[in-house]
């Protein structure tokens, strides 16, 4: 029984790494160039291109297949969901309202876990997807097939200690593609 369940685990794995990969065979090319271009120095226009300029809230900001919209950012929560159901923040929930839209040719997975936030010393925070569950009625913030031209709306949630704030986000279409800035402040 345990060989079984240990199987199953590892088969969904390399399933989950398999659709993320073929979605961001564009962006995985973009991020070895920009690891190129940063060594060599002889592409610098390439990596301009690839990372633009940092977008602010209200603005659309491009990684791979899908076109973010941060809408809002609200920190200094200290609980999500009911008093019957949900989570406490370990220091302060901050919750990004975000709006996904697919701007390829086929179905794309947003994963809300790919997402990552920075304070200003450069400290990177990971998405708290446990949190995102109680902040989205709908869930679609977590593993969410997006069909072209379809947009999703939802919170990301990060729990972050209650003395620091975000400067900015860094935005995946999956785990595999070079990101987006977007500035919070």
């Amino acid at each position: 029984m345990r060989k079984t369940t240990t199987l199953a685990l590892i088969a969904t794995g390399l399933i989950a790494l398999g659709c993320g990969s073929g979605a961001a065979d564009k962006a995985s090319g973009s991020s070895s160039d920009s690891k190129a271009s940063s060594s060599s120095g002889d592409e610098g226009g390439a990596k301009t291109e690839e990372k633009p300029a940092t977008a602010k809230i209200g603005q659309p900001a491009r990684d791979g297949k899908f076109e973010f919209t941060v809408k809002s950012s609200k920190c200094g929560v200290a609980k999500i969901g009911s008093d019957m159901l949900g989570q406490k923040a370990q220091g302060q929930f901050c919750l990004v309202t975000v709006n996904v839209k697919n701007i390829g040719k086929e179905a794309q997975m947003f994963d809300g876990s790919s997402q990552k936030a920075y304070a200003a010393d450069g400290t990177e925070y990971s998405a708290d997807t446990g949190a995102a569950i109680y902040a989205n009625k709908n869930a679609e913030t977590f593993l969410n097939d997006v069909n072209p031209g379809n947009q999703v709306t939802g919170v990301v949630v990060f729990d972050i200690p209650k003395n620091v704030k975000l400067t900015k986000l860094e935005l995946h279409d999956s785990m595999f593609s070079g990101g987006v800035d977007v500035a919070l402040s």
